[in-house]
């Protein structure tokens, strides 16, 4: 009867919890840095939760905190506490602590999960970073455009129009556009609606969304940014299972997990099929053609030494520092391209406008 009511007890906590914000990853770090500190340090880890509790600066985080806490006390794993809140632990975290709990190094693993989630954190804001000033500079492009259609167009044409001089083509085809951005933008609006919708339910099904996957590894530029990033992810998340004493196989499932492309997902559950078959990791991979050769090299000699780890970590490391170098250039190639657009797309409207009094002043003279 009371195993029952605990899990109840759990579940009713869970769901409340449920309610607030999620753990940002920010906070996610923070915590996981925080709590590894504290063991290292020696602490019991229900009083290292606890200190968490105490510190804790937002309300959901405080609950959270406790509720874990309140887990640990009635003698569950930490492992078990947080798969109560998948939310905002996820699986691959929790197998890490579970890793950890299981051979005694638990601040050990939560110290390198916290490295792998500021050095996430980190590369996301990074890219993020370089590809918001070609976006400023598109909607900037965007506006200006549509301005000049909807009022400067209009104003300026308009009084050719009255003195039945014949316009030019490009002004005519100016006019007629212009006529329609102000006259039919709502169904400009629903267009662009129904596509954004048709495309996300179209990438929704598992065949579209793979084959789309598939593509993209195929695209000059966004295929290598793409294949990079990913392999980042998969190498560093490898890397922490195994230094973490995860068997290779539960390793190879849990990393693959983290793989944003679906179509580099379905690769790795063939090579978990051939290691699973005795088939070394390295040749598992290679085989598969999912990630850079590098990368397979890597493992190759991580396995000549035996020390798979400390190899998977340096290719982490240098993919990240390719992926970056790779998303600079691209945005140094985007910017000037869409200053160009910008420029071409603005002539063409001002020589609408002015094709028309300059033919007006070579009639008068």
């Amino acid at each position: 009867v009371v195993e029952p009511a605990a899990s109840a007890t759990r579940g009713a906590r869970s769901q409340r919890l449920a309610f607030g914000r999620k753990l940002s990853q920010r906070e996610q770090a923070i915590l996981t840095r925080q709590l590894a500190s504290l063991l290292i340090a020696g602490l019991p880890l229900d009083e290292a939760l606890g200190v968490l509790t105490e510190q804790a600066e937002r309300d959901y985080i405080r609950e959270l905190m406790a509720a874990i806490r309140a887990e640990v006390l009635g003698g569950h794993s930490l492992a078990n506490a947080l798969g109560q809140h998948p939310r905002d632990f996820p699986e691959i975290y929790r197998a890490l602590v579970a890793a950890g709990e299981h051979t005694g190094k638990l601040g050990i693993v939560l110290s390198r999960l916290a490295d792998y989630i500021e050095q996430s954190n980190a590369l996301k804001q990074k890219i993020l970073l370089a590809f918001t000033y070609p976006g400023i500079v598109t909607l900037i492009a965007f506006g200006i455009v549509t301005f000049l259609l909807s009022y400067v167009v209009p104003q300026v044409v308009n009084v050719f129009a009255s003195t039945k001089q014949q316009l030019p083509v490009l002004t005519i085809v100016m006019m007629a556009l212009s006529d329609f951005v102000r006259h039919w933008w709502w169904a400009i609006l629903i267009a662009v609606a129904f596509v954004v919708w048709f495309v996300k339910a179209t990438l929704s099904r598992d065949g579209p969304r793979l084959a789309f996957d598939r593509w993209v590894l195929t695209a000059p530029l966004a295929g290598k940014l793409v294949r990079g990033y990913n392999t980042v992810r998969f190498a560093s998340t490898l890397g922490i299972l195994t230094a973490a004493g995860v068997p290779i196989l539960r390793a190879l499932q849990a990393a693959g997990e983290t793989l944003s492309n679906r179509a580099m997902r379905a690769n790795i559950d063939d090579a978990i099929v051939r290691v699973r078959e005795g088939s070394a990791l390295s040749r598992a991979l290679n085989n598969v053609k999912t990630f850079p050769p590098v990368l397979v090299h890597l493992i190759r000699s991580g396995e000549a030494t035996g020390d798979v780890t400390t190899m998977l970590d340096r290719a982490a490391e240098g993919e990240a520092r390719e992926l970056e170098r790779r998303t600079m250039f691209l945005t140094s190639l985007l910017e000037p391209l869409l200053i160009l657009a910008m420029g071409g797309i603005v002539l063409v409207i001002v020589l609408a406008v002015m094709l028309p009094i300059i033919e007006l002043n070579n009639m008068v003279q």
